[in-house]
């Protein structure tokens, strides 16, 4: 575990990496290290990793599954690489499976509408409407949500500084609509949460401390319960909700990248997929001679 626990210690210190990352990351490797029988990881073949992806997939595991952890080896033993721990690198000729023909799932706007105003029950209503409102009218990532600081607001212009996976650094726009809850937020449940405490970071939790991603998931999952909603919606739903609203109403894809913090454009284009379905609906329900 030396070459493991060093390998996350570098992502956290030097390349800032979020802690859930760090977590997925541990969990992998320590996956595949059981896998080799905790075989020194210097020693791994080509074979080894080859064998291990064959157990992957005869427990079908999906291919994004599979992606994702062949990524956290690909980034483990490039890393071993440059440290000189290895001489050749076991996985660098091994391609990533094809990915499954899956479309990002959606909310759509009355349903969101519903969701807003059921998050404004409770004792902590302001901040959990923040969260929302927060989520849906930028697009970030759960992991940059709980990272926001109050020093990361730009309050007149309604813009906010988001320091994205690999310190990538972005500015995200946020609407009147958040404006209000911000500031409903700021004067009110986080003084409450505060308790006479100091905290940096814009969401807390009831301790007074900065809230974790697995608390926005929670928050999330209690605020559908409470809808009539019955698809499972996650943070990460609000982000591609974010994004596949923006399209339909015309926002170009570039510019749609840009506010996802995506490098990869290819990454964004998935949702042109989810809008050109929606043409197609809206088609064969509308049309005189779209159906006999």
């Amino acid at each position: 575990m030396f070459y493991i626990n060093e390998f996350l210690e570098n992502l956290k210190n030097e390349r800032n990496y979020s802690e859930y990352t760090i977590l997925s990351y541990r969990k992998d490797l320590t996956e595949f290290s059981c896998f080799v029988k905790e075989k020194d990881l210097t020693k791994v073949t080509r074979e080894d990793i080859k064998l291990y992806l064959k157990e992957l997939f005869d427990n079908d595991n999906k291919s994004t599954t599979v992606s994702r952890k062949i990524s956290s080896l690909k980034s483990f033993y490039k890393y071993m690489k440059e440290k000189d721990y290895i001489l050749i690198n076991p996985i660098l000729s091994i391609r990533y499976p094809k990915r499954d023909k899956s479309l990002p799932k959606f909310v759509q706007y009355n349903e969101l509408s519903e969701i807003i105003e059921v998050s404004k029950c409770g004792e902590f209503g302001d901040r959990n409407n923040l969260i929302v409102e927060l989520m849906y009218d930028t697009g970030v990532r759960v992991s940059e949500l709980v990272n926001i600081k109050i020093s990361d607001i730009d309050f007149d212009n309604k813009k906010i500084r988001i320091l994205g996976k690999g310190s990538y650094e972005r500015f995200v726009f946020y609407g009147d609509y958040a404006k209000e809850a911000l500031s409903k937020y700021i004067n009110g449940n986080r003084q409450k949460l505060l308790n006479g405490k100091t905290n940096d970071y814009l969401f807390l939790n009831k301790n007074g401390d900065n809230i974790s991603t697995r608390g926005v998931a929670k928050i999330i999952d209690n605020i559908i319960k409470l809808t009539l909603i019955k698809t499972k919606v996650s943070p990460h739903t609000l982000r591609h909700t974010f994004a596949t609203h923006l399209l339909d109403n015309g926002c170009d894809l570039r510019s749609v990248q840009d506010m996802l913090g995506h490098k990869n454009i290819n990454t964004t284009e998935v949702y042109t997929h989810v809008t050109s379905e929606r043409l197609k609906e809206v088609y064969f329900q509308s049309h005189p001679r779209g159906r006999r």
